[in-house]
């Protein structure tokens, strides 16, 4: 029996609607490693709203999840659900698109976001110090000259990293185009460096110390001992939030503050309570936090101008930023509490990485 021409029609459209979605999954949110938002579901009644928040897994983001448990273990306005990417071209377009409202991001591409005119705002600092460069552990890489004509990773080209790497290089009298940078998502950075498609890289932990656990990479220099209290992320606000919903990102900015003193005399805790929201080995996070107290920061976290002022003139000297953006339109630090305590989190209801819902 003959197939009719419009029976034929429908066919080819079903294979062709199977075929595109099978190919881009539409049901992945915008790239996110995950798309669920809720990973701990925890006993707070009181909260009568909620909020999404961005972060990628990198301990510049850590407060991120441990804002999530918070709010869902204690006695909250509001739930936090965190929800996590892999690189920040994914994060710009989630916010972009107000998918979330609130994320972290490198502080440069906050600031070339507020320059291309997207109304946001930097309320609040991930962390300080943190990041290293990582060169192969048996390579003859022994300072940043020994890097000349060599590949080296960074997450953007707005990111810190890339504006301090820049500042090293003119401090030993090097050219900008002496070290070939390329741009990949944090996660795949330890594995392409164990392949040899890079010669090292310039990010935020916990892919350095995985490096080194894994035995396939060195520390060449420390974040901190190039540039002092360094910054690599803020917890950035869409405006839109901010004039519709004051009092989440009151909440928010208090549940990241207190987070981060939590986490800076709780460090163990930490690992064990941020591993399952990143995916992640928990000893290569206890490591991060535990092994040495200087490697990353929680305090001081509260955005000042100088400390701004100074990325955003690395960043225009080097030609990625083009304004000079007045500090008072790109920091809103209005709702930084005036007294930052301890979360209240009980470290008694912090499940083992493999009883948390991951998914």
């Amino acid at each position: 029996m003959k197939l009719s021409i419009t029976g034929i029609i429908i066919g080819v459209i079903l294979t062709l609607t199977v075929l595109g979605l099978l190919r881009y999954r539409p049901w992945n949110s915008n790239g996110a490693i995950n798309a669920r938002d809720v990973i701990h579901e925890g006993s707070n009644k009181k909260a009568q709203r909620e909020l999404t928040v961005g972060y990628l897994p990198v301990t510049c983001h850590l407060t991120c999840p441990v804002t999530d448990f918070a709010s869902k273990t204690t006695e909250t306005n509001t739930n936090f659900n965190s929800r996590v990417f892999s690189d920040f071209p994914t994060v710009v377009s989630a916010l972009e698109a107000k998918q979330v409202q609130a994320t972290f991001m490198i502080v440069p591409l906050a600031m070339k976001l507020r320059e291309q005119g997207v109304p946001v705002k930097i309320c609040y600092l991930g962390h300080r110090d943190g990041s290293e460069i990582v060169v192969g552990k048996n390579s003859r890489i022994r300072s940043l000259v020994d890097l000349k004509g060599k590949k080296v990773a960074i997450p953007s080209l707005y990111s810190n990293q890339h504006f301090v790497i820049h500042k090293l290089m003119e401090d030993h009298g090097m050219k900008p185009e002496d070290i070939t940078f390329i741009v990949l998502p944090p996660p795949d950075m330890p594995t392409s460096l164990a392949a040899g498609a890079i010669d090292g890289y310039f990010v935020g932990e916990p892919f350095c110390a995985k490096a080194e656990l894994d035995g396939i990479g060195r520390i060449l220099y420390y974040a901190r001992d190039v540039w002092p209290n360094f910054i690599s992320c803020a917890l950035v606000v869409h405006e839109d939030l901010i004039r519709d919903n004051p009092e989440i990102v009151q909440d928010l900015v208090r549940g990241i503050a207190e987070s981060g003193k939590w986490a800076e005399t709780h460090r163990a805790e930490a690992a064990k309570l941020a591993a399952p929201y990143y995916r992640q080995d928990q000893k290569v996070l206890n490591y991060v936090l535990t092994a040495d107290p200087k490697r990353v920061s929680y305090l001081k976290l509260t955005p000042i101008d100088e400390d701004l002022q100074q990325i955003q003139d690395q960043g225009i000297k080097m030609g990625l930023l083009t304004k000079r953006i007045p500090m008072n339109e790109l920091i809103d630090r209005d709702f930084v509490p005036k007294v930052i305590t301890t979360a209240p989190i009980d470290a008694a209801k912090i499940p083992e990485p493999k009883e948390v819902k991951t998914h």
